[in-house]
């Protein structure tokens, strides 16, 4: 009898255009963290589009990546038994394993390394302990709730920061889970919304053209309706702050703002991923084969983000000097050192030995090299 292959499209164990979407984000957390600030009012507001967008793409394709592994769009089937049988049990504890060494990791680097910037890693961790009970939402549920989420998440951390209670926990020293949850830069109530709708499109089948169109449809829609709105409303609340006699109308303000704000950024993702994705994949297959040469490098970086972030975060607190008597690690050669020496270490190293080192060694602590997985498709 003779074997049929499997289509190219079922066999493949990543998405080049994801993982090319979240080296885009990378590279965007290293203008936040190292680029200095700009002279001009013109380079303040192109160096402010890394300031939100890349940290939200980054989980959208956090959510993706989560729901490649948990079978893409055929998710992993449930058994009987407990957290839906022995398959989904095994990879629900291969992700808890991830997310707990994800949180110590990033508690260690800020204890004993310190860089300058607001870290993730823990963040992240938390987020995907978050997810586990929602792995298998159905995928309109998922995508539902997500959107519902994001729309509430934002302005509800605004509100909820500004309560008593926060600054009390602050006061109690229990501000860890507080700052996770709600008043941290990255709030895991802002984060799961994002990365639920990044899973939702994992199970719609992120390399279908249909899904890649309404996801690039619906993504530039958000983005032209919601960011300017959402920024009129912060640019608002900033004016309301001012006057005392209307200060407490300006929580109102920042809060809707930032929800708004939220939309459009994770509009502007979803365009990032569709493009992405449409590019190194979809495309005529010259078009096909350049974008995948040219962005290579990038597609690499996103291949090894928790190697590529975690080296960055040692390169910061190494760089960390005193200039007039404050702490600082901006400078233009730093940032352009980290992209392009990030570049170039993932795409050698993919090129040459395959998945990043620290990729390779949370799948071996996992379990995952010894019990496999569904690939994704």
């Amino acid at each position: 009898m003779t074997k049929v292959a499997e289509p190219r499209s079922a066999t493949r164990s990543r998405v080049d255009g994801v993982d090319t979407a979240r080296g885009l984000a990378l590279i965007g957390m290293f203008i936040a963290h190292a680029a200095p600030v700009a002279a001009t009012l013109e380079g303040a507001e192109l160096l402010a589009i890394a300031d939100e967008r890349p940290r939200l793409l980054f989980a959208l394709t956090a959510g993706l990546a989560l729901g490649f592994i948990s079978g893409g769009t055929r998710p992993t089937p449930a058994a009987r038994g407990f957290a839906g049988g022995p398959a989904r049990r095994r990879l629900r504890i291969q992700i808890g394993i991830r997310a707990v060494i994800l949180i110590a990791l990033g508690l260690i680097i800020t204890a004993t390394v310190a860089p300058l910037v607001f870290i993730i890693l823990d963040v992240y961790g938390v987020a995907f302990l978050v997810l586990l009970p929602l792995l298998f939402l159905p995928k309109q549920v998922a995508l539902g709730v997500g959107i519902v989420g994001l729309a509430i998440a934002p302005g509800l951390a605004v509100v909820l920061s500004r309560e008593q209670w926060v600054a009390d926990a602050r006061l109690a020293r229990v501000n860890l889970p507080v700052d996770w949850f709600i008043s941290g830069a990255y709030p895991v109530i802002e984060w799961v919304p994002v990365m639920l709708i990044g899973l939702a499109l994992a199970r719609y089948g992120m390399t279908r053209p249909d899904v890649i169109a309404w996801t690039a449809l619906i993504g530039t829609a958000a983005a032209i309706v919601f960011l300017p709105a959402g920024v009129a409303l912060l640019e608002l609340g900033a004016q309301q702050q001012l006057d005392p006699s209307i200060a407490a109308s300006s929580v109102t303000s920042f809060a809707v703002g930032e929800s708004l704000q939220a939309l459009g950024n994770v509009g502007v993702g979803a365009l990032v991923v569709a493009a992405t994705v449409t590019l190194t994949g979809l495309a005529r297959e010259r078009v096909r084969r350049v974008a995948s040469a040219l962005l290579s490098p990038i597609t690499a970086m996103g291949a090894m983000p928790f190697t590529i972030y975690t080296v960055h975060l040692l390169v910061l607190a190494a760089a960390i000097r005193v200039e007039n008597g404050f702490k600082t690690d901006d400078s233009w050669p730093l940032t352009i050192g980290l992209i392009v020496g990030s570049m170039v270490f993932a795409w050698c190293w993919r090129r040459f030995v395959g998945r990043g080192p620290l990729e390779m060694g949370m799948r071996f602590v996992s379990g995952r090299t010894r019990n496999g997985g569904p690939r994704a498709t």
